[in-house]
């Protein structure tokens, strides 16, 4: 099982030509409403890539609420860990241009009132083989998370769930956390802002000073990974046309989630994840766009 602590936002997208610059007004073409949040988004992205799922968070008592739920369930995510606190629920007001590049402001509301894993979520984090994080929730929430992994070390001769962190947003990481971290997963742009590091490839080694294995992804140059046992591999990005890049870091982590706790090799776990992001950009929407596993597999046959 893998088990998601993090965010749960309802998306308000709009569809434009071009984004709009500071002071200007333009007309859209499309608007719609998505379930979204890089936790739920990665939880329904594991959940299609074949995995079961428990997600782990907090909706507010408005109308999104129930709809982020729904949206977890359909795809066979345990909603169970999901919990009801006053006022908002998370939203993302996201702008998305032709060509499929966006912009996104997150407004965090019920995900700021998560203070740490509450209720049963320790249990279920102890059961996992692996915990996705990202920072759409508190820092020190995201900390709790990944010490209760690390901590079931003492308590479960067996294993623990692996910590695999998305670091987005970029922030400055405690060091508690990244003791806690088994393999983090940033964009080009947030390794450069975690190691001040421009180039991927050095940003990558300056991320292995820090935690054991890392991936860096790099848009349609495909992904970078390395981990201190010298393995250095680079993923080409599957050829597609894009319609909307929205979530495609989160469906990458998510599938790279699963292939890892299927045992599959370092290689064939990038091909795996690839694949997921590659049939996600040419759908419109986060959670609407993330392929089922049969997809993946039929994509990764051609591969």
């Amino acid at each position: 099982m893998i088990s998601v602590f993090g965010s749960a936002n309802m998306d308000l997208v709009a569809y434009v030509a071009q984004a709009p610059k500071p002071g200007e007004t333009i007309t859209g073409r499309e608007f719609r409403t998505i379930p979204g949040g890089k936790g739920a988004n990665q939880a329904i992205a594991a959940a299609r890539a074949g995995a079961d799922v428990a997600f782990l968070g907090a909706v507010g008592d408005d109308a999104f609420g129930p709809g982020l739920r729904a949206a977890l369930a359909e795809a066979g995510v345990d909603t169970a860990g999901l919990r009801v606190v006053p006022g908002p629920s998370g939203v993302a007001h996201i702008v998305v241009q032709d060509g499929g590049d966006n912009s996104i402001i997150v407004v965090p509301g019920a995900n700021g009132a998560v203070t740490g894993p509450a209720g049963r979520d320790a249990e279920v984090i102890a059961r996992s083989g692996a915990l996705l994080l990202q920072l759409e929730l508190p820092m020190d929430a995201v900390v709790a998370a990944a010490r209760i992994s690390r901590a079931a070390v003492s308590h479960a001769a067996a294993s623990r769930a692996e910590v695999i962190l998305t670091p987005a947003p970029a922030a400055p990481l405690p060091a508690e956390l990244l003791e806690a971290v088994d393999l983090i997963v940033p964009n080009e742009h947030e390794a450069a802002a975690l190691t001040g590091r421009d180039d991927p490839g050095d940003a990558l080694e300056a991320l292995l000073d820090l935690v054991p294995e890392a991936v860096v992804t790099l848009g349609v140059r495909g992904a970078l990974y390395g981990s201190r046992d010298g393995t250095r591999l680079h993923e080409p990005a599957v050829p597609v046309r894009a319609v909307d890049t929205t979530a495609a870091g989160d469906t990458f982590a998510g599938a790279l989630a699963v292939a890892r706790t299927e045992g599959a090799a370092p290689a064939r776990a990038l091909r795996f994840a690839s694949a997921a992001a590659a049939l996600s950009v040419q759908r419109e929407g986060a959670s609407t766009s993330m392929p089922h596993r049969h997809e993946i597999d039929r994509l990764m046959e051609d591969l």
